[in-house]
């Protein structure tokens, strides 16, 4: 496992302590439980992109500054996320409920190599940027305006959930030979003591560039 890879996981653990806030606050674990992606989204075979559809020549690196997924509604500002003082990297502000961040130390989305981008499911006053994450399909757009004036454009693969204890590292982080762009939140089952017990991720592959 690389470093890159060892700080993305690093990361995830911190912001699976920040899922599930409010249902556990508010006592609406049943209600309110983010949606969880079905069978029919994931992979068939492994993490590449899906068959016919275009692959785009990968860019050079420039920052992230927002990223918008027109089906579920997400139009938010990107953050650049680093190393917290315990080496976990830090979440995106849990006050904000319209933000997520990137892997800052990581690959810009749009150039070679996989791009892992995070948000909160929800936060003490409700839903996150990305509570609506497990319902988006093969085939969505995500659409990520960066510093340098471009909009690298995505098309999602598979979204798939894992429990925390058996996340797949490598299958989520490793490298890949083109644009790819990693979407990740807190899901799967849940408890009221613990809140949301792993992770849904959502794979896509750079497909167009305006």
């Amino acid at each position: 496992m690389d470093r890159t890879t060892l700080r993305a996981r690093a990361w995830l653990v911190g912001i699976v302590a920040l899922c599930g806030v409010w249902l556990v606050q508010s006592g609406a674990a049943v209600r309110l439980v983010a949606p969880q992606p079905s069978t029919a989204e994931a992979f068939t075979a492994g993490p590449e992109p899906r068959r016919g559809s275009p692959v785009a020549g990968p860019l050079r690196p420039a920052a992230p500054v927002r990223i918008r997924i027109p089906g579920i509604g997400v139009d938010a500002p990107l953050t650049g996320l680093d190393l917290g003082a315990d080496g976990s990297l830090d979440a995106p502000p849990a006050g904000d409920r319209n933000l997520a961040g990137w892997f800052e130390d990581g690959t810009p989305p749009g150039t070679k190599g996989t791009a892992v981008v995070a948000g909160h499911v929800d936060n003490a006053d409700g839903p996150s940027v990305f509570y609506s994450l497990g319902s988006v399909k093969k085939g969505a757009r995500v659409e990520i305006d960066r510093r340098d004036g471009r909009t690298a454009v995505f098309s999602v693969d598979a979204v798939e959930v894992y429990e925390n204890d058996s996340f797949p590292d490598k299958r989520v982080y490793g490298a890949t030979p083109h644009a790819s762009l990693r979407l990740i939140t807190c899901g799967g089952g849940f408890t009221r003591e613990t809140g949301y017990l792993g992770n849904v991720v959502a794979f896509a592959h750079l497909t167009e560039v305006r």
